[in-house]
C-alpha cells in the first residue's frame, strides 16, 4: 500500500491549526507555565510546538521542492538507483496539495526536462523520464533514432561503455545528455506517435529498458508533478553513500 504523505502532512497541519484556534477562543491554556499536564494542556502545547514546522515542510514540499528517489533503472545513465533527487514543483505550475488542483500557472515542459509525473492509471505511482514529444508533435522512433517533427535529433556514440552497454549522445534542443542501448538494432516499440493537445510523450535515456510513452502512451499535462533539477544523495542498502553525486545537475 503507497502511503499519501501529502495527505498525511495536511491533516497534521489542519489538525494542529484547529487545536491552537479552539485553546485561543474556547480552552484558553496559559502557555509556559507548565502547571498542569491534563490531556487537554499536552494536546495545546505539542500542536503549539509543531504547528510552525508543519506549515513550513506542507509549503515547501507542496509549491518548491519535494524529495524523490529513484527506483529503477530505466533513467540511466543520467539517474542511477539509489539517486535521491530534487524535484522542483513550481516549474510547471502551483498546484494544492492532495487535490492537485492547478491555482497558478508558471510555465510549461520543454522538450529534454527530465520529469516526474504521476501514472495515469494509478497515481499513486510516480514516474520520472524525459520530456520527448510536446503537445502536437509527431514522434517517430525507429531503429533506435528519435524524428520529431521531421527533424532527426542527432545521436552520436561517445564511445563509453555503462554497465555492458554503449553510451550515446543526444541532443534533444540544446538539451545534450547520455542515453544507453542495450540492444542494438532491434529496438522496440518503434512507430509514430502523434501528441495529443495538453500531453506529453516521454521516454527513459535507458531506452531499451524503459516503461515510457512507447507503452503507457503520452502523459496529460494535471499528472505533472515537476522538473527534477538536482542529485542530493546517492544510497543503495549494504553500500557506502556515493558522495560523488551529491549535487549534481540533471541534465
Amino acid at each position: 500500500m503507497t502511503v499519501n504523505l501529502a495527505l498525511i502532512l495536511t491533516a497534521l497541519t489542519v489538525i494542529s491549526g484547529v487545536v491552537i484556534l479552539i485553546d485561543k477562543m474556547i480552552w484558553k491554556t496559559e502557555q509556559g507555565e507548565g502547571t498542569s499536564n491534563g490531556p487537554v494542556e499536552v494536546l495545546v502545547e505539542y500542536s503549539r510546538s509543531f504547528f510552525p514546522v508543519l506549515v513550513f515542510v506542507l509549503v515547501i514540499r507542496s509549491f518548491v521542492f519535494e524529495p524523490f528517489r529513484i527506483p529503477s533503472g530505466s533513467m540511466k545513465p543520467t539517474l542511477l538507483e539509489g539517486d535521491f533527487i530534487f524535484v522542483k514543483k513550481y516549474s510547471y505550475g502551483l498546484r494544492l496539495p492532495v487535490t492537485e488542483t492547478k491555482i497558478l500557472e508558471t510555465g510549461s515542459p520543454e522538450r529534454g526536462d527530465v520529469v516526474v509525473f504521476r501514472l495515469p492509471s494509478d497515481p499513486s505511482i510516480n514516474y520520472i523520464k524525459r520530456v520527448i514529444g510536446l503537445p502536437g508533435d509527431q514522434v517517430r522512433y525507429e531503429r533506435q533514432r528519435l524524428t520529431v517533427n521531421g527533424e532527426v535529433v542527432d545521436l552520436a556514440a561517445n564511445g563509453e561503455i555503462f554497465e555492458n552497454a554503449p553510451v550515446y549522445v543526444e541532443d534533444l534542443d540544446g538539451r545534450i545528455h547520455d542515453i544507453l542501448i542495450h540492444d542494438v538494432g532491434r529496438s522496440k516499440r518503434d512507430g509514430i506517435y502523434v501528441v495529443p493537445d495538453g500531453e506529453y510523450f516521454v521516454m527513459g535515456d535507458n531506452r531499451d529498458r524503459s516503461k515510457d510513452s512507447r507503452y503507457i502512451g503520452a502523459i496529460p499535462e494535471k499528472y505533472l508533478v515537476g522538473e527534477a533539477v538536482r542529485v542530493w544523495m546517492h544510497f543503495v542498502p549494504w553500500n557506502a553513500p556515493d558522495w560523488g553525486r551529491i549535487g549534481t545537475k540533471i541534465e
